[in-house]
């Protein structure tokens, strides 16, 4: 077998030379003795030109004697090179081994970041890097050129269609590229989660360990990690740990309304996940804490057990952080002892009860007395508790609860389970002093009232950094079988002179000329970041042909797909496309045999190119259309430089041309050309007539009536338990607001439910969306206990259903409050005709319009039926309709005065067609999804 191996390998063709490659691995795991021969054979292979065989060979390599770097040495700068033309898998396996090389052989760029990135200290710091850092301040860092050789030759293949290979890569720029640099790996990351839920799993738990570290990286994706309702619960755990790590001062407002969706999730296990991630949250930003806490007391009032018993373990671990400030929430959930069956959740209230126990003290034995009733059908996580509770009762209070307490004990000292006997024993032995007592009993309250410290909520994937990542190690968050460490970066760098081969210097003396002008333009292929990082070496470059072949490759396979990715790249890259376009206007217009239209042709698809670049960018990004605009605009500018510059070698050389390019008419506002260009400056100024004329006939029929129907609902607006016995209610009364023609009128109702005078109630500090405004209501200088008042208030909400969030304050707090407008509150009932109905709506079709069937049983179709549901959920006007089977309303939006046009078309059988015609496209749709399930349920 070993001789069939060798004349294998020595083999003329490449195919037979990789299936030699393939046999080394098998013949070593029958017969490792034979592993020094099969070295020499891999020695020779690795030496191959043949892009079929590397990736084998290195897989040989890594399976035989992976701790033989130098047999790396000498093709480093081959492998290197020959990447971009290796197989998919051959690259993974090739990526692998040379990041574990690049460990070895260089020193850590790091250290070049540590003065410009303060917030990222703590990235991999171990004892050996600390003592690495203080060398290195004492000379500037300088990138080895094999080590820039590496990244700038893997950095095409984060656009290959394989997942692996990509993934690869990306691990290659977290573990050795300069932290400046491995920025660009998150886009290609985050274009993976387009694939199947396989490859998300591994990217996702990737992503939730680079998140730790450096939330920068993939800030600017925050929504491609929005859970879908179609995503498995394994997809949406690690989304929701992602977001978490991503939580900022700047984000979290988004995410806790993100999250408020989660928690009514039908996955009770994700609904759990997302309650625990609020928790961390609240721990590690602290201006939200009482917002989330806050919240997770709302949840202990839902109809679902496991919601409200894992509200009920975080409510706890947060009362741990500052427990003096919630007396009520400790009582409220004291009361929760009687609903509550999960035993966690029973066993952390009675805790916090027994931790609590001085600040409840009427409370406290109470609940030790229901606990005595059923302590034998308890589960043993909740018995270990009432005992605790027991003990820490009869420490403090022990003249209600002693006997209480001892009747406890005795149950459990014949309970089943030996823990709580043994339990029993001892707390017996520690707090009922008798003669046998020993020293410790003193103590006892100290040991069992003891200040406990709080929880440390941290992310599962905190110490998973200590793997590669891609790895099965670094997935399973345990050592596999095989897995090769990374090694800590070397305090000098070994000799880099190994690296160096005789053949290729000689080669080096008869390059052509072509070859060396070919250099310039593969560094064009990077980003402007990595070349000036680049600089410094390439002045030093001992890597003879590798950068005309790295270049050559780079630029028949991936020189059009790069361009895109530089245009998002981090370093600024609007710039250097601008220079480009300048570049390539000076050639054109030395060039003169081309013709004008062929000159005009090229530009236009150039901007076209520019255009899409952004384009892309921004969707991937999820920007909004703002950026987009901007993005469309400083491309049409850069165009327009251009074309300047073409029409003044034109002019020179040529007479205006008869035919006008396409890009020229840009340019109408310019000196050139008067006789062919006012006419598109005509057409806004006629659009505009059209338009003052559409909105003139068309506000002649708008005449605003009184509303149908008042719905009394109330809304929540502060809890009394959040408010400190302060309450407040707000309801909308669907009237004209006093305070301005575009505010929504807001009734807000305050009560006072304690037993003392609360004054000086009035709003502080607002924060509104851009462009929301609110009048608000006269300071009430006090209210008195059990009282209550009602005051108006006045919210522009600009056509949005935004909420509006500002604080209610009193003299001693203030408290974070918001209201958010149901849909049909934003509009005003309007009377008119059938006839003007019929041409209103005849001039909102197409995208204006907006439609869906409803089914029900024929009894919800009747006239009075259909006007009380839709008035009850949208302030609309009816229409008379001269046809039984349609059912007309008619309202304005209350801000820009739109129309909003709803019929109801019965059909055949026990079906509807629900239509919605409005200029405010998206307020039409929320109020098509309202009104469906009203009218089709009974």
């Amino acid at each position: 077998m070993m001789l069939a191996i060798k004349e294998a390998a020595a083999d003329l063709s490449p195919y037979v030379r990789k299936n030699a490659a393939h046999a080394i691995q098998k013949l070593y795991s029958l017969d490792p003795e034979q592993k020094e021969m099969l070295i020499e054979v891999i020695e020779k292979l690795l030496k191959d030109k043949s892009t079929l065989v590397a990736g084998s060979v290195v897989m040989a390599f890594e399976e035989v004697c992976p701790d033989r770097i130098d047999l790396i040495h000498k093709n480093y700068r081959k492998l290197c090179n020959l990447l971009v033309d290796v197989e998919e898998w051959g690259q993974v396996v090739i990526i692998h081994m040379l990041t574990r090389y690049a460990r070895t052989q260089f020193v850590s760029p790091w250290t070049e970041d540590e003065g410009l990135e303060n917030n990222e200290k703590n990235f991999y710091e171990s004892d050996d890097e600390e003592k690495e850092k203080t060398d290195k301040r004492k000379k500037p860092y300088v990138m080895d050129p094999d080590h820039r050789l590496l990244i700038r030759n893997t950095k095409p293949l984060l656009q290959s269609r394989n997942a692996a290979v990509v993934m690869a890569v990306a691990q290659l720029f977290w573990h050795i590229s300069p932290k400046s640099e491995a920025g660009i790996i998150s886009k290609s990351l985050v274009r993976l989660l387009r694939s199947n839920r396989e490859v998300q799993y591994i990217v996702l738990q990737n992503i939730a360990t680079m998140s730790i570290q450096r939330k920068g990286m993939f800030e600017p994706y925050l929504k491609s990690f929005y859970v879908r309702s179609t995503d498995p619960t394994m997809i949406k755990t690690l989304k929701l740990e992602i977001l978490t790590n991503l939580a900022n001062e700047a984000n979290i407002s988004t995410l806790l309304r993100e999250f408020q969706t989660y928690v009514k999730s039908q996955d009770k296990q994700f609904a759990a996940a997302t309650i625990q991630a609020i928790g961390r949250c609240a721990t590690n930003i602290s201006e939200v804490t009482d917002t989330c806490l806050n919240g997770l007391v709302c949840l202990l009032s839902n109809r679902d057990e496991i919601v409200v018993a894992e509200s009920v373990v975080v409510i706890k671990k947060l009362l741990q952080m500052q427990p003096a400030q919630h007396g009520e929430i400790i009582k409220h959930m004291a009361k929760l002892l009687d609903s509550i069956t999960v035993p966690v959740a029973r066993a952390s209230i009675l805790w916090l009860i027994g931790e609590n126990c001085e600040r409840v003290p009427k409370i406290a034995p109470d609940v030790l007395r229901k606990m005595a009733k059923s302590f034998t059908s308890e589960d043993d996580l909740v018995k270990l508790q009432i005992l605790n509770l027991g003990a820490k009762l009869y420490l403090t209070n022990s003249r209600q609860t002693k006997l209480l307490t001892q009747y406890i004990l005795n149950l459990g000292k014949y309970d089943q389970n030996y823990d709580i006997r043994d339990r029993t024993r001892f707390i017996r032995q520690l707090i009922v002093p008798n003669e046998r007592s020993g020293a410790l009993s003193k103590y006892a309250k100290k040991i069992f009232l003891a200040q406990k410290p709080a929880p440390l909520l941290e992310s599962p994937f905190k110490d998973r950094d200590h793997f590669q990542l891609g790895t099965l190690s670094h997935t399973l968050n345990t050592k596999a079988t095989g897995y090769l460490e990374l090694s800590n970066w070397p305090e000098v760098a070994p000799d880099p002179s190994v690296r160096n081969v005789e053949v290729i210097e000689l080669a080096k003396e008869w390059t052509p000329a072509g070859k060396t002008k070919k250099e310039t333009p593969s560094k064009k292929f990077y980003s402007e970041s990595e070349e000036e990082g680049s600089s410094s070496d390439s002045n030093s470059d001992s890597e003879s042909e590798s950068g005309s072949k790295s270049g050559e490759q780079s630029e028949e396979g991936n020189s059009s797909d790069d361009s895109s990715e530089d245009s998002s790249s981090e370093s600024g890259s609007g710039s250097e496309s601008e220079v480009e376009n300048q570049r390539t206007a000076k050639k054109n217009s030395k060039n003169k045999r081309k013709s004008d239209s062929e000159d005009g042709e090229k530009e236009h698809e150039k901007s076209k190119t520019s255009e899409s670049s952004n384009a892309e960018s921004s969707s991937v990004e999820e920007s909004s259309s703002d950026s987009e605009t901007e993005s469309e605009s400083d491309s049409a500018s850069e165009s327009r430089k251009v074309t300047k510059e073409k029409e003044k070698t034109r002019q020179d050389r040529n007479p205006v041309p008869k035919d006008v390019s396409l890009l020229d008419l840009d340019d109408f506002n310019l000196v050139s050309t008067p006789v062919a260009l006012p006419m598109p400056a005509l057409r806004p100024s006629l659009i505009a007539d059209l338009e003052g004329l559409n909105l003139s006939a068309s506000s002649a029929v708008i005449n605003v009536s009184t509303p149908v129907f008042v719905p009394m609902k109330t809304h929540v607006m502060l809890h009394r338990m959040s408010g400190k016995g302060l309450a407040a209610h707000y309801y909308f009364p669907r009237q004209p607001c006093i305070f301005g023609d575009k505010m929504v009128s807001v009734q807000v109702t305050l009560n006072n439910t304690t037993d003392r005078k609360i004054e000086n109630i009035h709003i502080g500090e607002k924060k509104l969306p851009t462009g929301m405004q609110m009048h608000v209501f006269n300071p009430i200088e006090s209210l008195e206990p059990e009282g209550s008042i009602t005051v108006s208030m006045g919210i522009d909400f600009c056509d949005s259903t935004q909420t509006a969030s500002f604080q209610l304050c009193t003299k001693d707090d203030c408290f974070n409050v918001s209201i958010q407008p149901p849909v049909g509150e934003l509009l005003l009932p309007v009377a008119m005709s059938e006839k003007d109905f019929k041409k209103e709506q005849g001039m909102l079709t197409g995208m204006n319009e907006t439609s869906t069937i409803i089914i029900a049983a024929p009894q919800n179709f009747t006239p009075p039926v259909i006007l009380q549901k839709i008035v009850n959920v949208a302030n609309v006007g009816v229409v008379p309709s001269g046809q039984d089977n349609i059912h007309r309303f008619a309202a304005k939006t209350v801000h820009s005065g739109s129309l909003m046009l709803v019929t109801v078309e019965l059909k055949e059988g026990s079906t509807a067609q629900l239509i919605i015609n409005t200029e405010k496209t998206v307020i039409g749709s929320v109020l098509l999804r309202e009104l469906k399930p009203v009218l089709s349920q009974g």
